[in-house]
Order: C-alpha cells, then structure tokens, then sequence
C-alpha cells in the first residue's frame, strides 16, 4: 500500500498497488481507498509472464476476482463491501462462464452489475476484465 494511511473514514488517500506491468507506465493503482469508498481498477489475468486461463472466461473470471479481493483486503475491505461490478467480455457467448464465476462470489452479497461486450482488450488472450466499487460497511458495534 502506498499514498497515505488509513486513520479513519474521512478523506486520506491510499493507492493499492497489486506491481501489475502497467501501472507504473500508464501511471494508475488497483485499487484507490478514499474515505469509506474503494475504487478497484480494470483487472485482467495479464503478468509479466503472460496471461492465465488463455481464452477461459470462466477461470480468468475466478482469478481476477480474487486479484480483486486481495486488492480489496489490502485497502482494508472486503468482497462482502462491493455495490458495483463491471465486467468487459471480448464475446458475450461467454456470459454465462463469466456469470457463474460472478455469482460464486456475489450470489448472496447482489452488487449491482454491469457486463458489456468489447472488440478486444490489452492482451489478445484476455477475454474478461473486471473492476468494482466498494462502500465498506461500519464494523458492528
């Protein structure tokens, strides 16, 4: 983590970054915390080695949500805490592979949800690409 620490729920700035090839070239984090909001960024399967689950939604979808959770855990949340997902398909015949990985994760916590077909994304091996939002609930008294 880097960019601040978390003192309480107001305003400091924390930038999470999961050492992803691009963020330092393109200049963006994982995961920005502000506040009670988490703001995930666009997460692929893409490492400096290549790509995992080459052309498998399903897997690719599994792995990039739990990069998501341990981007969110390290801004100090959790899956629990996500109100909004998108998801990007390079073909929407595989929505139903990416939607059954999507409700492994979200099946009880219902986050609203937005999936939408592109013509490619960074990697030609890449078929899914997902980011959130999270509001992290206050903790039980």
């Amino acid at each position: 983590m880097s960019g601040g620490e978390i003192l309480d729920n107001t305003s400091t700035r924390v930038n999470v970054s999961s050492g992803g090839p691009l963020e330092a070239t393109v200049g963006y984090s994982r995961a920005v915390r502000v506040g009670d909001h988490v703001v995930v960024a666009g997460t692929t399967t893409l490492h400096p080695g290549g790509v995992d689950h080459p052309g498998d939604c399903y897997r690719q979808a599994q792995a990039v949500l739990r990069i998501i959770g341990d981007a969110l855990h390290e801004a100090g949340a959790s899956l629990s805490d996500v109100v909004r997902t998108r998801a990007f398909l390079t073909d929407m015949s595989k929505a139903e592979e990416y939607g059954r990985a999507h409700g492994e994760v979200f099946g009880d916590i219902r986050p609203v949800a937005t999936l939408v077909e592109v013509s490619a994304l960074v990697h030609p091996d890449l078929v899914v690409e997902i980011e959130v939002d999270a509001i992290i609930s206050p903790s039980p008294a």
